[in-house]
Parts: C-alpha cells; sequence; structure tokens
C-alpha cells in the first residue's frame, strides 16, 4: 500500500515538473551578442566552417551542448557540437570528409584531420515516428534501442538531457537561444533533466552517470527532482552494453575530477554496478586499505590530469582491484593446495573475467594491469642482478607507483621500507645501485654486517 502511494505522489510530482518546463519551454528567451560572453574566436575554425557551409545551403545550424555551456562558464571546450535541420545524408552530401556513424543515434562526423565536429539532426518527439524516414524503437522497459525521429530546434531542445546542455548559439545573428531555462541553471549551479526524470531514465540509464558527471566536473548540485530516481534506478546500468560503459568510466575517473565524481558515485549508489568486484569489499566507516588506496589514486590521477601529465587506465585499475585480487588469490591458495605464485595467477583471471563483464575493458590495457600486478610478487627479490632485471621491465615504474600506493594505504613499516629501498636505487649511481644490492641477503632482505671469524688460539707443540 505504501508502494502505491509513493508510486502515486511521484507521477503528481513529475506531472507538475513536466508542466512548468512546457510552461517555461513556450517562453522562449533570445540572448544577444551584448548579454553574453561568447566570441567567433574562441570557437573552433572547423566548427565555424560547417556552420557558415550549412546555413549558407539553406538550413539551420546551431552550435549545441557542452560547447556552449562550457563558453558561457568562460571554460574552453574539447570540443564542438552542432546541431541542425539537414538529415544526416543531407551534411554528407555537402562535406566530402563526412562520415556516418551510430545506429541507436544517427550522427554525421566531420573530419578535419584529428578534430571532427559532430553534427545531429534535430530531434522530434516519439510520436512522429513510423513515417519511413523518422525511426524510433523502445524496449519494454522504457530504454531507447533506436531515436532517430527528427523535428525541428524547439523539439530539439525538449529531447535533450540537461537544461545547461540545451543552450544553442547562431552564427547567424551571434545570439544565444534558451529553451529550457538551462541559463538561469547554469548561473544559479544546478544540474535539471528536462522533463520526467524516471522516465528519461529509463530511456537511457547512462543518463544518471552523465548527471553525477557534469555535477562533479562544473562543481554543481543535482537538483532534487533529478536526484531521487537515481539510486532507485542504478541497476539499470546493468541492461547497458558493457563497451559504453568502460568509456563511461575513463570520462567519470580520468578526466580531471575524479576523486570528486568518484564520491557522488558512491553517495547516488552508481558505484556498484560498474565496479561490483570493488564495492562489496567497501566497510561501513569507509577506512579499508581498499578504500584508502581508490581515495588516493584517484587524486593522484586528477593531480597529474590538472598538471597536463600523462595518465594510463591500466595503472588506475591495477590500484583498484589488487585487494580483491590478493583476497582471492590467498583465498585459492588456502583451498586448493596450490603455491601462491599458481593462485595469484587464476586470481588475475577471475577478478579481471568478473570486472570485464560490467566494463569491456581492452585486451591491450589488462595486459599491462596483468604485468603491473605480477611485478608486486617479485619487488621484494631484487638482491643480485634482479634490481637491475627489474628496472628494465617495461611497467617498472608502473610497478612502483603501485608498490608505494600500498604502503601508504596499508601504513605497514615493511612496504615503506621496501619503497624507501627502490627510491633510493632508482636514484644512485651505478656503484652504489651494486653495493645495495650485494648488501641483500637470498631473500632480499639487507645482510648484516659479517662479524670477523675469531679463530682459536694456535698451540704450540710439546716436542714430543
Amino acid at each position: 500500500m505504501f508502494t502505491r502511494v509513493a508510486n502515486f505522489c511521484r507521477k503528481v510530482l513529475s506531472r507538475e515538473a513536466e508542466s512548468a518546463q512546457a510552461e517555461e519551454s513556450r517562453s522562449m528567451t533570445v540572448i544577444p551578442r551584448d548579454q553574453h560572453n561568447i566570441s567567433r574566436q574562441q570557437i573552433s575554425e572547423n566548427a565555424l566552417k560547417v556552420l557558415y557551409r550549412l546555413n549558407k545551403s539553406g538550413y539551420e545550424a546551431y552550435l549545441v551542448g557542452g560547447g556552449v555551456r562550457d563558453l558561457l562558464l568562460g571554460k574552453q571546450p574539447k570540443d564542438f557540437d552542432i546541431t541542425t535541420s539537414a538529415t544526416p545524408e543531407q551534411v554528407r552530401k555537402l562535406f566530402r570528409n563526412c562520415r556516418l556513424v551510430g545506429r541507436r543515434f544517427r550522427l554525421a562526423h566531420v573530419m578535419f584531420g584529428p578534430e571532427i565536429i559532430e553534427v545531429a539532426t534535430f530531434r522530434g518527439h516519439h510520436e512522429h515516428a513510423g513515417d519511413g524516414k523518422n525511426i524510433s524503437q523502445q524496449a519494454q522497459n522504457g530504454m531507447l534501442l533506436r531515436d532517430n525521429v527528427y523535428g525541428n530546434i524547439e523539439e530539439d531542445a525538449q529531447r535533450r538531457d540537461f537544461t545547461i546542455n540545451s543552450l544553442y548559439y547562431s552564427i547567424s545573428d551571434f545570439t544565444v537561444r534558451d529553451y529550457t531555462g538551462g541559463l538561469r541553471d547554469l548561473q544559479e549551479g544546478r544540474i535539471r533533466l528536462i522533463g520526467d526524470p524516471e522516465t528519461r531514465y529509463r530511456e537511457d540509464p547512462v543518463r544518471m552517470l552523465r548527471a553525477v558527471r557534469f555535477a562533479a566536473k562544473l562543481d554543481m548540485t543535482i537538483c532534487p527532482q533529478t536526484a531521487e530516481p537515481i539510486p532507485r534506478l542504478a541497476a539499470l546500468l546493468h541492461e547497458i552494453p558493457s563497451a559504453r560503459l568502460f568509456e563511461e568510466s575513463l570520462k567519470l575517473l580520468q578526466s580531471g575530477y575524479g576523486f570528486a565524481t568518484y564520491k557522488l558515485l558512491y553517495e547516488y549508489q552508481l558505484f556498484q554496478p560498474l565496479f561490483p568486484v570493488i564495492s562489496r569489499h567497501f566497510t561501513p566507516n569507509g577506512d579499508s586499505p581498499l578504500e584508502r588506496i581508490i581515495n588516493q589514486v584517484l587524486k593522484n590521477t586528477d593531480h597529474r590530469l590538472q598538471n597536463s601529465m600523462r595518465v594510463n587506465p591500466a595503472f588506475l585499475f591495477a590500484a583498484m582491484l589488487w585487494y580483491p585480487l590478493i583476497e582471492l588469490a590467498q583465498k585459492i591458495n588456502d583451498e586448493s593446495g596450490l603455491t601462491y605464485y599458481d593462485a595469484f595467477a587464476l586470481a588475475m583471471n577471475d577478478v579481471l573475467d568478473e570486472q570485464c563483464r560490467t566494463l569491456a575493458i581492452p585486451k591491450r590495457i589488462t595486459a599491462l594491469v596483468r604485468d603491473i600486478w605480477s611485478l608486486q610478487l617479485r619487488l621484494s627479490r631484487r638482491q643480485g642482478k634482479r634490481a637491475h632485471k627489474l628496472m628494465e621491465q617495461p611497467k617498472f615504474r608502473a610497478a612502483f607507483d603501485l608498490l608505494a600506493l600500498r604502503a601508504q594505504a596499508e601504513n605497514s613499516n615493511e612496504l615503506q621500507r621496501l619503497t624507501q629501498w627502490w627510491d633510493e636505487f632508482q636514484k644512485a649511481p651505478l656503484t652504489r645501485q651494486k653495493t645495495m644490492a650485494n648488501e641483500l641477503g637470498d631473500d632480499g632482505a639487507r645482510r648484516r654486517p659479517r662479524r670477523p671469524r675469531r679463530r682459536a688460539p694456535r698451540r704450540e707443540g710439546n716436542g714430543e
């Protein structure tokens, strides 16, 4: 009974929200050039070429989405997306350097060397589907399987996900058009979904991840109506192809604001569908070595990206999955009677296989993860020539960085001494390196100085 009442209340509230948004959408706002900060000098030259050619050919064309949003916030966009009244086939006829991509959403990619300008046709409402050109297909659970329904700019604004991404910049008169109150939400730092949140999340569950990502990236808050259904619908992410979720995970965790995003993913119960291998090891207080190493590796990744340094997703996954790996390896070792090295190898396979069922991590990355993990077992055995051979390994530096993270997460004196030894060894000249390696015993531990042997006093013969 309580569930029915709760569902009824949610429907009533969603209808009120929809009607309010519909009323708001009817009062489209045009912001003239002298009242906004967007300049053509900030827009990619190639994006301008596409906009001008579409306009000269008689089509409507606007800069839209994150490019407009970031320019209004005073940020430099990473890419520029365009929406137009031209169909993908009409765009391809205008640009020789164009290819059509996507089945679920048909898009035109206009390629200028490494830069790709994405051009989408105005989206329409699903009521217009079924006339041959407009194709829409929806699963029983509400998820959109195909959404090639075309419309006008007003309908396109309502079909976009968040109000802050539904702002249009016109190259013809340099105005910004706002159909959904996105400019006010942008000024007030609010992430708001267009339409009924539960319906929109069911259409595409990845929108829940996008809400969290934008909130972390732009330091905004998710409005209550947009946030409320997320924990209830988080399990819908299991229905998303694992390849798409892998790409989304990189956007979430390797874009310079991964730590803040991780905290929001955890808060809205979205982390578990992405990383079930990890989330079942979480503790109530959040202070286990696993949770500490995740916090630190994400902070380190953010720092590197913010300082224009390279990052590798293999290292991120190796650090995040390390403690589930060693726990499983120990369990296999105890139950099977295999040597620890064999149990460790089996555990690597099992952990990566399970993780790849939710995120389709490519083999080129899992191979590097295995290399980083395998070196962890060898770093303690460094006597003689072994230390130099380990340093020659391609992933030695990544393995050393993981060792340092482990020492910090576990607060282990033994790991800290090992980290300090390797840090000193890498910086030492060759003669010092040989001395350091020779001072170690067969087990890799530093040898104690040998005491000189005491000889027995020489006995004098008695002449007999």
